[in-house]
């Protein structure tokens, strides 16, 4: 940022702030109205797509994600001062749930400037809980920084949030924070990193000093040392940069001089370009830092290696590497490639994804979209694939954290904010019209060489975790009972792990979620934003069922309909499949018999069917819960003349049913991957617990002359262990989980569970 605009900035605080640091949103350059604040709205709207990073920040609880976004959006001139987590004034942070509890509950999307480069970033919470906001960002970026706690290294949401990156093939750099805490092990964490993470890290950087005296990094690229003075009123915005020479600081450079060549030898395994170019100079000396920076990026962006650097941002020290290993290192949208986005860019037709639903109190709710093809316009006619619709949105605008810019259009590669969308969820596809869709069709049925009636809607789609908790929720009043059914459906719409049905035989509304937390805030927000008096019933654990055996029944539906006469026969097995999970899908029987007879059904009959086994898998016989691990195939199928689809769907969802009910369920239980810190004197203790509570410990390890026992235990035994750990270990313990799996419940267990939840002695 040039002086006279600093200048500018700190005349204009003082007027409207005075000389109190600001701790409101305002502090944010977008709301600037004067020619400093045009200039950074322009800059952050007109880069070409080669110099736009869309990048999230991901990361295990308490790691310092938002800590590191304030420091980033103090460096790019956004905001004069940092907000602090535990003061709750911070950029990101905006909810009143999260300052309350200083911890991050939704996504959170900014844009900033940055060398010449747009940064499109989204702070993503590390609460277990909330994994579904990272699961939506991850999908809509190209890049993400994985933020490691120094002193924990890799722990239990880290592993979570990096296989959700993994499964969208996102690259990462890893920043190693808080390395000025006790404890803080820049070489134990790249072991960690090595062994939990199963990837080859790329050490850019040597720390300077360990916990207090922590002040700086030496760049092993540049082979240079940078310093930030630990003046905290600096905020660390300008660091002494020293090239290292054998002269005036031997041993340091020879240390770092051997780190480099290390570093080269082990990129060379990676790169086949940087490793040519040492063949032909036969040296690892003579690789500059162009050069590096080059083949790193190679490395980046196939995800074979990841850089690592480190610093401490609530310290200030280096967060500004940081940002230029994003613009030096990670993805633009030009590098990545999607498959579901190319038969709509080969038309140049819009294809984007709406990632984000969040409900404005003037402007209504709001539509966060990634752009992967095309361009948006304001006040543009959309047309959404998943849902079959057409809407016309309202403004276009550009994300500041809770702050808005309006802008006339954006196009491919950027994120941005459309009102106005009343039907639009999280996770639909989002493009210009039915024949731009239509186009995408014939072109992906050209390339596949099949027609066009057999290829499906183009979709990105997000993947939604399955709900583990649920509970009923009631109104202290008949009269606020539309109100919350309204407030439900636009959480559900911004959140879809919230899961909300009416049951019949209760005259209950029951919502479903990630977990206990996640419950209570949706709880709170109902409350306070939506002004309803509402309370929760005693949280239930969302068990699953199966099958336990295999099974073949035929199952004939006749009857008279409208003076129609609608008539399906089908023959259909069952069998467990421990590995089916998520959307079952109806097979085809293998004999010949099979094979010839359903070559002559229709397709739009074969659909119908499984529309119906679809519907019929939402509920089984034990105790109405969803069915999982099965394998459904369908052997014949007879439709007669006139037959609606409706009937081959309700035929489907009854025979499926009939099947379950003859060979019978067993109840499945979720199980979670717990991750608890505890003092060597509390150990038996713990590990007794784990006993008595059916649970199965995996590990136990030494961290920092503390032992953490790795454990896997049923959810339905974990309600309350935050305040059992408290009790075992004097409230000494920390803990963590995520979810592990559903397993098959003995048969003793079941009987429990089934008396828990129906209130009958079985």
């Amino acid at each position: 940022m040039c002086r006279v605009n600093q200048h500018l900035l700190r005349i204009y605080h003082r007027i409207r702030f005075g000389y109190y640091p600001c701790i409101t949103l305002q502090r944010k350059m977008g709301s600037i109205g004067d020619n400093f604040g045009k200039e950074y709205k322009e800059k952050c709207v007109s880069a070409s797509i080669e110099l736009i990073r869309n990048i999230g920040i991901m990361a295990h609880i308490d790691a310092g994600k938002t800590t590191t976004t304030e420091r980033m959006l103090l460096y790019a001139g956004v905001i004069r001062a940092p907000g602090e987590v535990h003061k709750g004034d911070t950029v990101m942070d905006y909810m009143e749930q999260e300052r309350e509890r200083g911890i991050t509950i939704v996504s959170a999307s900014i844009t900033f400037p940055w060398n010449g480069h747009r940064i499109n970033l989204i702070d993503t919470p590390g609460h277990v809980d909330f994994t579904v906001e990272v699961e939506k960002a991850l999908r809509a970026l190209d890049g993400a920084v994985a933020i490691l706690d120094a002193s924990a290294g890799v722990e239990a949401q880290t592993l979570t949030v990096w296989r959700q990156a993994d499964r969208y093939e996102v690259p990462r750099i890893i920043y190693l924070n808080k390395m000025d805490k006790i404890g803080a092990n820049f070489k134990t964490c790249i072991q960690d990193i090595e062994k939990k993470l199963k990837c080859k890290p790329l050490e850019l950087h040597l720390p300077i000093g360990a916990g207090k005296e922590f002040r700086g990094v030496i760049d092993l690229v540049s082979l240079s040392k940078k310093e930030w003075s630990l003046n905290h009123n600096s905020f660390g915005a300008s660091y002494s940069t020293k090239k290292l020479d054998n002269k005036s600081d031997f041993d340091t450079w020879a240390e770092a001089s051997k780190k480099r060549a290390d570093l080269i030898d082990r990129m060379a395994d990676l790169d086949e370009k940087l490793a040519n170019l040492i063949i032909e100079r036969e040296s690892l000396d003579h690789v500059s830092s162009e050069e590096m920076n080059g083949a790193i990026r190679r490395i980046t962006l196939a995800r074979t290696g990841v850089p690592v650097l480190c610093g401490s941002s609530y310290r200030n020290v280096g967060v500004q590497p940081l940002l230029d290993a994003i613009t030096n290192y990670l993805p633009s949208p030009a590098d990545r490639s999607y498959d579901f986005v190319q038969s709509y860019a080969a038309n140049n037709d819009l294809c984007s994804l709406a990632f984000k639903i969040q409900n404005d109190v003037q402007r209504g709710p709001l539509t966060y979209v990634r752009i992967y093809s095309g361009r948006i316009e304001t006040g543009q006619k959309i047309y959404n694939v998943s849902r079959e619709k057409t809407e016309k949105s309202g403004r276009l605008y550009v994300a500041h954290a809770d702050e808005l810019n309006e802008i006339q259009s954006l196009s491919e590669g950027n994120i941005a904010v459309l009102s106005g969308l009343k039907d639009t969820v999280t996770g639909d596809t989002i493009t210009s019209g039915v024949t731009a869709m239509n186009a995408a069709r014939r072109w992906l049925a050209k390339k596949q060489g099949v027609t066009e009636s057999e290829v499906a809607p183009i979709l990105a789609g997000v993947e939604i975790p399955d709900p583990v908790f649920f509970c009923s929720i009631e109104t202290a009043s008949l009269a606020y009972q539309k109100k919350l059914e309204q407030a439900l459906e636009m959480l559900q719409r911004e959140d879809p792990s919230l899961k909300v049905k009416y049951d019949e035989e209760t005259s209950q509304t029951i919502v479903s979620g990630m977990g206990e937390l996640h419950l209570e805030i949706v709880l709170e927000r109902i409350r306070t934003e939506y002004g309803i008096d509402a309370s929760l019933g005693d949280l239930q654990v969302a068990y699953k069922e199966t099958t336990h055996s295999e099974i073949t029944d035929t199952f004939i539906l006749e009857k008279m309909l409208a003076g129609t006469k609608q008539f399906v026969k089908m023959t259909m097995s069952v069998k467990p499949d421990p590995s089916a999970h998520g959307v079952i899908t109806l097979e085809k029987g293998i004999s010949k018999e099979s094979r010839e007879q359903l070559s002559n059904v229709w397709a739009i009959h074969l659909k119908a069917a499984q529309r119906g086994v679809t519907s019929a898998l939402s509920s089984g016989p034990l105790l109405s819960f969803p069915v999982t691990c099965v394998q459904l195939c369908l052997h014949s199928l007879e439709v007669g003349p006139r037959t609606s689809e409706l009937m081959v769907a309700a035929a489907a969802s009854q025979c499926v049913s009939q099947l379950l009910r003859k060979g019978g369920t067993r109840l499945m239980e979720p199980f979670m991957r717990l991750e608890v810190t505890i003092e060597d004197r509390y150990l038996h203790a713990v590990i007794g617990d784990f006993a008595q509570h059916r649970s199965d410990i995996i590990e136990v390890s030494e961290r920092h002359e503390l032992k953490v026992v790795l454990a896997e235990s049923p959810l339905s035994e974990l309600r309350g262990y935050s305040k059992r750990i408290r009790i075992l270990t004097s409230g000494t313990a920390t803990f963590s989980m995520e979810f592990s799996c559903y397993k098959l419940m003995s048969l003793q267990d079941q009987k429990k569970a089934l008396t828990e939840v129906t209130g009958i002695e079985m």
